[in-house]
């Protein structure tokens, strides 16, 4: 029972930290948060909110796509591709999740499921999600992202570390070392 609160408690900070975000930067844009809504009626993009440093800017853009604006070939059919897909994807983490993963693999997985859900939000509620992070050397901007991302990218890098050092660990035993 305190695994689920712990995994629970990260699915739902996650979510709610993705959308806290994405919801004062919609606000700060139209004046208010809107519900739903094709999201380029919403809000016109790119748009840019602020420079912050040399390297980095607060943008606002919509993402039709998935990571690095994959998929964005599919047009008109891409968000109910994605949805439906996404839908299966964070099924089968949260099954595996709360009847087989192993202690390492919990907070990395809830991380995952949690920033997945929250961009899946954004493309049932726009067809896109909400991208603002930019990153930047120059010229050479890396695709703008949110903190759903993050969290997926630091869950995905916390699950191959911990499977490293639990396989490593695995190995050691089976050899007679400690």
């Amino acid at each position: 029972m305190k695994k689920m609160g712990l995994i629970l408690s990260i699915i739902f900070g996650t979510i709610l930290l993705d959308m806290l975000s994405k919801g004062v930067l919609l606000y700060l844009i139209t004046g208010g948060v809107p519900l739903y809504g094709p999201a380029w009626d919403v809000v016109p993009v790119p748009y840019l909110m602020a420079h912050v440093c040399d390297f980095f800017n607060i943008v606002f853009t919509w993402n039709p796509g998935t990571s690095f604006s994959l998929f964005r070939a599919l047009g008109e059919s891409a968000p109910l591709v994605l949805v439906i897909a996404t839908g299966f994807i964070i099924g089968a983490i949260l099954y595996y999740l709360f009847k087989n993963a192993k202690s390492y693999e919990r907070v990395p997985l809830a991380l995952i499921a949690g920033g997945a859900i929250g961009n899946l939000i954004d493309r049932v509620r726009f067809g896109a999600v909400v991208d603002f992070l930019d990153f930047h050397i120059g010229g050479w901007h890396w695709p703008a992202f949110n903190v759903a991302d993050i969290c997926i990218c630091v869950g995905v890098g916390l699950y191959l570390l911990n499977w490293y050092i639990a396989r490593r660990k695995c190995i050691k035993s089976v050899k007679g070392g400690k």
